[in-house]
């Protein structure tokens, strides 16, 4: 049996679909008379597209992740999709008016009158590789893609087999999709390294489609069958290594090559261990399995070590959701002593200590993404998060100072949130200008299917509509798209406009102001040294001699409360004998403390929220190597505010 894997537009270009990697693999080995191989059409799409447009790399990175949450990659190709070109245009253009520019609006538009096109010549490619089954991806903006291209296969090619899967086809979007679009003879639903072989096997006269969890199959009526979801996800001894065989190859035959570092996509485990506990209340990634699994610690090195080598790739993304925590004691390490000079890319937890941070650093992993939404304790509790306020601020002082790019959203929407909640905030963000902002402004949260606040009405939201690019991208019914969708319509909730004008200029100058922003401290034992240049502070260099001082600020190298900072404060100085009259080191009692934390506010040393300080200043090492990284990566860019379209949310990171 010939099986071709098929990864269409919007799929990243710089990075092999994981994906189609693992079913790719798992095919091969679960059915040893099975070829296979990938059709990365994503590829061929950019060497198409820029023959024909003025179309360049930051417009893919547009269509694949910025626009996610206003629909246009996908609308992109509805043309194809519904065979018309012009394609509910005026719905576009009526519906995103004021949220696109114009240069935006006229290329969505030319992309979509072209769509057609190519996707024929993808269909006839296809074709021409006379493959028994054909596998489209569909995740994030792939989804019209996908489907239209299994629907000008099978318009060529009837007798040839046509399947779907991916983070699109989870549960009830899975379902939709089948029964909607009957050119796709089954959907794969939930993880698929068990499920697409045993499908194969069916196929090849070896078992039922009906007995395979999750699978949406078609009876002798035509009639879409969706058979239950799977109890209990995959064991992590069965989640499959990716192939990614044939992707570097066409990468550098391909004009993208000249846009991108190509990047591998590594994975050590599914679910969040700290979702299964509280489940961060507008998160609906890991679908229908939340559960944690991670890969035996030598199993995941030498998963990691063997891409490294076999591919000659040192930049690698780690799509876990979150660390398993155990890797810092036994992947990292290894990392470390591995010779490798890796370049990692993975998703932390806010409250990990400086010294775990390290370790992070030491292996490789340049950029975390620790889930910082906010800045704001009330709020933090609002989303579930598990985090303070004065944590999150403490992680981007300590990724500073051990060398980690930090990548983080704010968020703002939340029920019950308050205009004072933001305003202490909004106040206190020159004082973090030397700290990595927000990758983008703040944006209002999306509500996502799997969500609690999806699934738990009285958490807020009620009365949902699919979001409004689906409605000006699909024909079908509002029931339908309803079970189609990912992003719903909401109320607003929380804050206005207003606040959230306020808070968004505060992170604009703090991307303006971060380049050439510093506030350093260097422990000399006797004193402490700080050193600033932010642009709302007009000292540059001040020394703490005194030891109530030094005590409290190496104290608040965690966050505290002026009682608990007091008595620890006393009983230091008492232990060490250094306590004194209040003119050699000044008082240990709260008032003095109280009144030496609003020196250091004014000082923009400390941050405060909650009742809690943290010092502010990481120790003076090399970060200022990030502000020359964050320095080369945006200069060909326009300032945050106008790289963005209007309306425009941050961007999704890679699946």
């Amino acid at each position: 049996m010939r099986v071709l894997l098929v990864n269409m537009p919007w799929s990243p270009i710089d990075v092999p679909s994981l994906a189609l990697g693992i079913l790719k693999r798992s095919a091969v080995e679960n059915r040893p008379a099975t070829s296979a191989e990938v059709y990365h059409a994503n590829l061929e799409y950019t060497d198409w597209i820029t023959e024909r447009t003025e179309f360049g790399k930051g417009d893919y990175e547009y269509y694949a992740l910025s626009s996610y949450f206003l629909g246009c990659g996908d609308w992109v190709f509805s043309s194809a999709l519904y065979d018309d070109p012009e394609w509910r245009t005026e719905e576009f253009t009526a519906a995103l008016r004021g949220k696109l520019s114009a240069s935006r609006m006229r290329m969505s538009h030319e992309l979509h009158r072209l769509a057609p096109e190519f996707v024929e010549r993808t269909a006839r490619e296809i074709v021409a590789r006379e493959p028994d089954v054909v596998g489209f991806c569909s995740t994030f903006q792939q989804n019209t893609a996908a489907l239209a291209a299994a629907k000008y296969v099978k318009r060529l090619a009837p007798h040839i087999t046509t399947v779907l899967g991916g983070a699109n086809c989870d549960a009830e979007q899975g379902h939709a999709a089948h029964r909607n679009f009957p050119f796709v003879d089954y959907v794969v639903r939930g993880e698929g390294e068990a499920a697409f072989p045993r499908l194969l096997a069916a196929l090849d006269g070896s078992g039922s489609p009906r007995a395979i969890p999750g699978l949406c199959w078609r009876d002798a009526e035509g009639t879409s069958v969706a058979n239950p979801m799977a109890t209990a996800p995959l064991p992590p001894a069965a989640i499959t290594s990716p192939d990614y065989s044939g992707y570097f190859e066409r990468l550098a035959a391909s004009a993208a090559r000249h846009w991108v570092e190509p990047k591998l996509v590594v994975e050590g485990a599914r679910g969040c261990w700290w979702g299964e506990k509280h489940h961060c209340t507008f998160c609906g990634l890991n679908g229908t399995f939340m559960e944690f699994r991670s890969k035996a610690p030598e199993r995941f090195y030498d998963e990691i070590m063997e891409l490294a080598r076999k591919h000659r790739v040192l930049d690698m993304y780690v799509v876990d959701n979150i660390l398993d925590m155990g890797y810092v004691r036994t992947v990292l390490p290894r990392i470390v002593d591995s010779g490798y000079d890796l370049r990692l890319h993975i998703e932390i937890k806010a409250n990990m200590r400086r010294s775990q941070l390290q370790t992070l650093a030491d292996a490789g992993m340049i950029y975390v993404q620790p889930g910082i939404e906010s800045l704001n304790s009330r709020v933090l509790d609002l989303m579930d998060k598990g985090v303070s306020g004065c944590q999150n601020v403490r992680m981007l002082r300590d990724g500073a100072e051990t060398g980690l790019a930090v990548s983080w959203n704010y968020l703002h929407g939340f029920p019950h949130e308050r205009d004072e909640d933001y305003t202490p905030v909004i106040a206190q963000l020159p004082a973090l200008e030397h700290l990595m902002p927000p990758v983008d402004l703040s944006a209002r949260i999306a509500i996502e299917r799997f969500s609690p606040y999806f699934n738990r009405p009285e958490l807020g939201y009620d009365a949902l509509r699919p979001d409004v690019h689906y409605r000006f991208t699909y024909d079908l019914p509002e029931s339908e798209l309803y079970d189609l969708a990912y992003v719903f319509e909401a109320p607003e909730r929380g804050i206005g406009e207003e606040t959230a004008g306020r808070l968004n200029d505060g992170i604009k100058a703090w991307h303006e102001a971060y380049p050439s922003s510093r506030l350093t401290h260097t422990d000399l034992g006797d004193r402490i040294v700080l050193v600033s240049r932010r642009r709302m502070f007009d000292w540059r260099v001040r020394e703490l001699t005194a030891p109530v001082e030094l005590a409290a600020f190496r104290l608040l190298d965690q966050p505290h409360h002026p009682a608990a900072l007091a008595r620890k404060v006393a009983g230091q100085l008492a232990s060490e004998g250094a306590e004194g009259p209040p003119q050699e080191g000044g008082a240990a009692d709260e008032p003095a403390i109280r009144e030496l934390l609003e020196r250091w506010l004014e000082w923009g040393v400390v941050f405060t929220d909650a009742g809690q300080y943290v010092q502010l200043a990481p120790a003076a090492v090399n970060e200022d190597l990030l502000r020359l990284e964050f320095m080369r990566s945006t200069a060909a860019a326009p300032e945050p505010a106008a790289a963005q379209d209007p309306g425009e949310r941050p961007a999704v990171p890679v699946p």
